[in-house]
Formats: C-alpha cells, sequence, structure tokens
C-alpha cells in the first residue's frame, strides 16, 4: 500500500490550505515519516512558501510529469523532485500547470492522470500532501481521484462554510464515480479568533451541521500574522515562530492526524 495520499482542499482562497498543508507535512517529517509534498496549484504558492521563489524558471514541475503520462513518456522516477532543509520532499509547480486544465480536458482517462504518478511513489513514503488550488476544476478532480484522505481547511468566516456543501458533494461524487477508497479525516477550523464571539459561533455552527456526519478536528488554527508571514520567509512555521501558538497548534493537529 505505501503512502497515505492527504489532499487539503477547498474550492474558497484564503483558508490558509497551503500552510496547513506545509505544516503538517512537515509536522509529520518531525514525528519521523517520510513526506512528499506536492503542489498542485498553478500559482505555485506551496513552492513559493518553500523558499523557491522563482517557480516559472524550473525545469521539472507537476506540469512536466504529468504532460510525460499523457503523452505516454513518463520521466525516470524522482524526476523533479527536491530534496527540502526541513525533511521533506517537494514537487514543486508553476504556471506551466495552468495550461494542464485545458489539456486534461480532452485526455484518456483524464481524471486518473496524477494517480497514475502518484501510485509509482507510494513506495518510497509514508505521507503524500496534496496542497490544492482554490477551485473544483480537472486538477482538484484529479488530487481528489489519488487521495486516500480529505483534509478540508476552513477559515472560521460565515462564507467559508456556506461553501462547504458544494465542496462535500463534490468529494461524495468523486467517491462514488472515481475513486471508493476516499474519505474525508476531518474539517480543519484554521485563522480563527477565539477570543471572539463572532469566531465561537462558527465553530459552534460547524458542530451543529457535521457533529455526527463529520469529523472536526478538536485543534483549531488560531489566526495570526506570524503564520502570514511564512510564506514570504520561505520556511516552515516550526522554524519561523517555534515557540508561537500556531506551531504548538499544528503539531497537535498532526498528532491527531496520526492517530486517524
Amino acid at each position: 500500500m505505501g503512502a497515505t495520499i492527504y489532499c487539503l482542499c477547498n474550492q474558497k482562497g484564503g483558508c490558509a490550505k497551503t500552510v496547513s498543508s506545509i505544516s503538517i507535512g512537515i509536522g509529520l517529517a518531525r514525528e519521523g515519516r517520510r513526506v512528499l509534498l506536492v503542489d498542485v496549484d498553478s500559482q505555485g504558492s506551496m513552492t513559493a512558501s518553500l523558499g523557491y521563489q522563482q517557480p516559472d524558471q524550473m525545469e521539472t514541475t507537476l506540469s512536466t510529469i504529468l504532460s510525460g503520462i499523457i503523452m505516454d513518456e513518463p520521466l525516470p522516477p524522482g524526476s523533479g523532485i527536491l530534496h527540502h532543509e526541513e525533511g521533506v520532499d517537494l514537487l514543486p509547480a508553476n504556471i506551466e500547470l495552468s495550461g494542464m486544465e485545458v489539456t486534461l480536458v480532452n485526455t484518456m482517462s483524464r481524471e486518473t492522470i496524477l494517480r497514475q504518478y502518484l501510485n509509482t511513489m507510494r513506495e518510497e513514503y509514508d505521507a503524500i500532501i496534496l496542497d490544492c488550488m482554490p477551485s473544483l476544476g480537472m486538477l482538484t478532480i484529479n488530487a481528489l481521484a489519488a487521495a486516500d484522505q480529505v483534509i478540508i481547511p476552513v477559515q472560521a468566516q460565515y462564507l467559508s462554510i456556506k461553501g462547504l456543501e458544494q465542496l462535500i458533494r463534490t468529494i461524495a461524487k468523486v467517491k462514488r464515480q472515481i475513486n471508493t477508497h476516499l474519505s474525508i479525516a476531518g474539517i480543519l477550523i484554521t485563522m480563527a479568533d477565539m477570543r471572539t464571539n463572532y469566531a465561537k459561533d462558527i465553530v459552534e455552527l460547524l458542530h451543529m451541521n457535521y457533529d455526527g456526519k463529520l469529523r472536526i478536528f478538536e485543534n483549531i488554527i488560531p489566526l495570526s500574522v506570524r503564520a502570514a508571514e511564512t510564506s514570504a520567509a520561505g520556511k516552515s512555521i516550526y522554524l519561523h515562530d517555534p515557540s508561537g501558538k500556531v506551531a504548538a497548534a499544528y503539531a497537535a493537529l498532526t498528532k491527531e492526524v496520526i492517530r486517524g
């Protein structure tokens, strides 16, 4: 079986999806797991956040790999993978990936191209984490088709909750039609200022709507400027603000993810 593939997915941007993908990935590496992070976003947010500031100049990215599979010219295993100083591997992405959305539409078995690639990497890792783009396009469907578990980051805001229903329906559809192994690991509440009644009300509303149906992770990621700074700093929250509340929350969340 090899690695468990986690997909962090929400069609709404600004929910700390990339920060969460990196923090869970590096958190797992700190727990002794072999981790591959895959940037499935043409904006290259994960790639840039890990310190690779010129993703558009990279020769081999996720787009190159997927093109190779589509053209039936797969690259050698491990092509394009970068070894990051914080103990994880990264398959980067850049703007070339935006063209992949269009290419995939006319491709045979278009929903499972990414899965074909990841299946060749499963034995090398304990966990593979996919950071999706904020849309429900073909690349996100590919990520859901390849994943074992979906973690849904949700900002502690009313509009974020409204978009959840559509996402959950999409996940259910992918499970029915393409990937019967897919399950939702849980809803992760992010960027929450729990000193406010508003945030407390949102958390309560989430529990009211989903308790008994979906798991809501106990660890809530607090709102913090330090977390927002990590993307520009090019390192994880564990290095950027090691004794801060966000690093502690992600470390505890990682243990929750491991427990399953």
